[in-house]
């Protein structure tokens, strides 16, 4: 009996990733179809729904969230143990992954297709493989490196084939790119950059202490940068209750149901079960784009797409290569944690 309970538990962790990686790919749909809600409802000309009130409230929801869920880490013997180097690492991480790269996102996506912000954010992936190969030296296989590059080619087709617009940014030497692809490359590589702080210097800080510290400074800079960039007035409508009647939706779902999915499944897969469930983002995102928003890819999006598919596979065939020789190794869940692509705060 107990044999058969403990191989019917690792599938569980599959379909618990699986489910996570569903709601964390319609985030960024869901969030322009809400700003389009609040666009029909309008108070004195205002969308209550703005990206700047569905960020901060939606931070604020999750803050609640990892609070209930690690408040009992949060302990008096624990807390000493972190140095001041720690904490101050934490707030760079917080400041980086918590406030710059979400303001990003939500920014591209008020100016920029979704499915463009989907697949050029896939460039995370050989961003961080780069920095950790040349940082932390880490060892990977010629199926991993080759994944990394054909993604890598596939977000550059998705940024140079884009359609004339009125967003369009020039780079010098002829190059033209668009704001919201801009916005989202910036977003990949500040995420990276956070993603290899915390793995250099945060590799002992518990999980729970951690995440709740990122997500309340992370939320305070916001607010306060937001305070000083645009003054009160930009969250005059943070008290609407046409905001908090889909806030709480959106909380709920994207939240609360995603992250609890999320964690389920780290504590019972392996690092390759979760890196293949990752796989499985930019697909379910660009889904999500046409069914909610009836948004079809352009040809850029379809052969950057393409290339990028193509990439994701030779990756995963690495990935079970690598994880041949430790068949049984668990992720890092505050490492594994930061995966798996815009979770929606």
């Amino acid at each position: 009996m107990q044999t058969t309970s403990e191989l019917g538990f690792q599938p569980s962790g599959r379909v618990y990733l699986l489910m996570a990686i569903a709601i964390f790919g319609a985030a960024n749909a869901v969030t322009r179809k809400l700003t389009e809600l609040g666009a029909m409802n309008l108070i004195d000309e205002r969308n209550p729904i703005s990206f700047c009130n569905v960020l901060f409230v939606g931070n604020l929801c999750a803050l609640i969230l990892l609070a209930i869920t690690y408040g009992r880490e949060w302990r008096k013997p624990a807390l000493q143990k972190i140095n001041w180097q720690d904490w101050l690492s934490m707030a760079v991480v917080a400041i980086l992954g918590a406030a710059i790269v979400p303001t990003l996102i939500f920014t591209a996506l008020e100016i920029t297709p979704v499915n463009n912000v989907i697949l050029i954010s896939q460039i995370d992936t050989p961003l961080v493989l780069a920095l950790s190969v040349w940082v932390l030296g880490d060892r990977v296989n010629k199926w991993v490196v080759a994944g990394a590059v054909v993604s890598f080619i596939g977000v550059a087709l998705t940024v140079l084939i884009q359609p004339a617009g009125t967003e369009m940014v020039s780079m010098g030497m002829g190059m033209v790119l668009g704001r919201g692809a801009l916005f989202t490359l910036i977003a990949a590589v500040i995420k990276a950059m956070a993603n290899l702080i915390s793995k250099i210097s945060l590799r002992e800080i518990p999980l729970g202490i951690f995440s709740v510290f990122r997500m309340f400074v992370g939320t305070v800079f916001f607010f306060g940068a937001t305070l000083v960039l645009y003054g009160p007035e930009h969250f005059m409508d943070v008290g609407s209750p046409f905001l908090w009647q889909w806030m709480l939706f959106y909380a709920a779902i994207i939240v609360v149901a995603g992250q609890s999915f999320w964690f389920n499944g780290l504590k019972r897969s392996t690092a390759s079960e979760v890196s293949f469930a990752t796989a499985f983002n930019p697909i379910v995102g660009i889904l999500s784009a046409f069914i909610l928003l009836g948004e079809v890819p352009t040809l850029g999006q379809y052969l950057g797409g393409g290339v990028i598919l193509c990439g994701i596979g030779l990756n995963q065939i690495g990935v079970q290569r690598l994880n041949i020789m430790r068949p049984s190794q668990r992720p890092s869940t505050k490492e594994m944690s930061e995966s798996g692509g815009f979770k929606g705060v």
